[in-house]
């Protein structure tokens, strides 16, 4: 029989009967009945739905937050999942419970389990307790009632508790788990999910149904499931291909495998590309970012992909793998339209590869959304910028939000190409956008909104790159 094995709070379980769009929300609610974890969007925004998810790692496990309403039950093969029920040992609270209860973090309490495990997984990082970090491990959770006051001071006394190591790991058979490998194909309810193990089995399954859909962290897929509640008869996963899950890099190349989350690839970015990887932590919470991967947000090719202007400012490449063999082409070539790519039937997206910056250019990226964290964006850009003698030798502006796909705007790098870089001399900005693109009005802001903001932004890059100590304007 065809089952998927994982562990739930310390007992295995081995399923074979649920349909595989079943998300881990509704497993555990309407199956297990842990009624613990909330439902309060069913998108990924609020929370409520926070459990942890194990996977091995040395001795032990390491634990990531996730949103289990867009988390499919199949992605929980060979893992372990914790849900607040299983907090705490002898009827005692555990720390994060605790903390949250004494330092008066809870009022209808409808967030408090999503909070208690937010909580729960930074404190098991080891990261320090400095304010940005706890705010970062709680931006994905909402609250009405409380005003974040006593969450925040609940998590700082959280942090500050010893742990017990073999109380938070040693729960289950994780050493058998681990050597557990999941079925080829798990089929129930007229839908089937395949696990290919490298890509010769990735393009065999494509081959044999054309139709079906790859399907990576789920953080976009998944709303499908969530929200619209469609079947989606046939899903590949990509979570286990070895091929796609590497980084590589040399003294001029960062590249990074289209199966890499978020969570993954952002030590690298911190170190090569810092404003990509701030844009990256507003793209999603830590929820957010343990699943979802650069590949799929390529993939999607949305006007409003984030990560997309960055990777067209920097200039990078995408490859392109099928049965027949490789090819590579500039992200800018990639995306040809609203939601459309440049890739093929049988044809996947394998790497992303990101030329590092040179020590005279200086890249930068800003994201304009109603709400701070994790927010769809009004207008994102992107621009790689190398100065010679005080005048722009070399500008690559590339913008979300704009139009129907996400776009570089070659009449504003003409415009400034050569001129000298004098605030005086930034004259012309806003019509050379106006040439670029004719923006769409809509909830989120109107077209005059969006062109006036996308030539404020080339003025706030002129401000950061003239001042005598490089700065971030949100540092004010």
């Amino acid at each position: 029989m065809q089952t998927i094995k994982f562990i739930v709070n310390g007992t295995k379980h081995a399923e074979a009967r649920v349909p595989p769009t079943t998300t881990v929300l509704n497993y555990l609610r309407d199956t297990l009945r842990l009624t613990g974890t909330k439902e309060g969007c069913a998108e990924g925004d609020c929370g409520a739905c926070t459990v942890l998810v194990g996977r091995p790692s040395g001795e032990g496990l390491q634990w990531q937050p996730v949103n289990s309403c867009l988390m499919l039950v199949p992605q929980l093969a060979g893992a372990a999942l914790l849900t607040v029920e299983g907090l705490g040992r002898d009827g005692a609270l555990s720390p994060a419970q605790r903390a949250l209860m004494e330092s008066d973090g809870t009022q209808c309490g409808f967030c408090t389990p999503g909070f208690v495990m937010a909580i729960e997984a930074l404190c098991r990082t080891g990261e320090p307790p400095r304010d940005d970090v706890i705010h970062d491990a709680l931006a994905g959770n909402l609250c009405r009632c409380t005003g974040y006051r006593p969450i925040v001071e609940a998590c700082r006394r959280a942090l500050a508790e010893p742990r017990d190591a073999e109380a938070t790991d040693a729960r289950g058979d994780f050493v058998a788990l681990s050597h557990s490998a999941p079925p080829a194909r798990y089929e129930q309810a007229g839908q089937c999910w395949r696990f290919p193990r490298n890509l010769d089995e990735l393009f065999t399954a494509l081959t044999e149904d054309p139709q079906a859909r790859l399907i990576a962290g789920a953080t976009d897929l998944g709303l499908l499931a969530s929200k619209a509640s469609e079947p989606l008869p046939s899903l590949i996963s990509t979570e286990r291909i070895d091929e796609l899950r590497h980084i590589d890099e040399t003294d001029d190349t960062l590249t990074l495998g289209a199966a890499i989350t978020y969570a993954e690839a952002l030590p690298r970015l911190d170190v090569h590309f810092p404003s990509f990887a701030a844009i990256a932590r507003r793209i999603g919470s830590r929820q957010i970012r343990s699943l979802g991967t650069l590949g799929g947000n390529l993939g999607t090719a949305s006007p409003i992909g984030d990560t997309l202007p960055c990777l067209m400012a920097l200039g990078a490449t995408v490859e392109l793998r099928s049965r027949t063999g490789a090819r590579q082409m500039s992200v800018d070539d990639f995306i040809t339209g609203y939601r459309t790519t440049e890739l093929r039937p049988g044809e996947v997206i394998a790497s992303i590869s990101l030329p590092k910056l040179k020590d005279s250019e200086r890249f930068a990226a800003y994201k304009l959304s109603k709400r701070f964290d994790q927010d769809i964006s009004t207008v994102i850009a992107a621009f790689r910028l190398r100065l010679e003698d005080g005048k722009v030798g070399d500008l690559t502006a590339a913008y979300g939000g704009m139009g129907p796909k996400v776009s570089r705007a070659p009449h504003l790098e003409e415009h400034l190409l050569g001129r000298s870089w004098r605030r005086e001399d930034l004259d012309g900005i806003a019509a050379a956008l106006a040439r670029d693109f004719a923006p769409m009005d809509d909830h989120r802001g109107s077209a005059t909104y969006r062109l006036t903001t996308a030539a404020n932004l080339v003025h706030r890059l002129w401000y950061e790159t003239t001042t005598e100590t490089l700065m971030r304007l949100e540092a004010l």
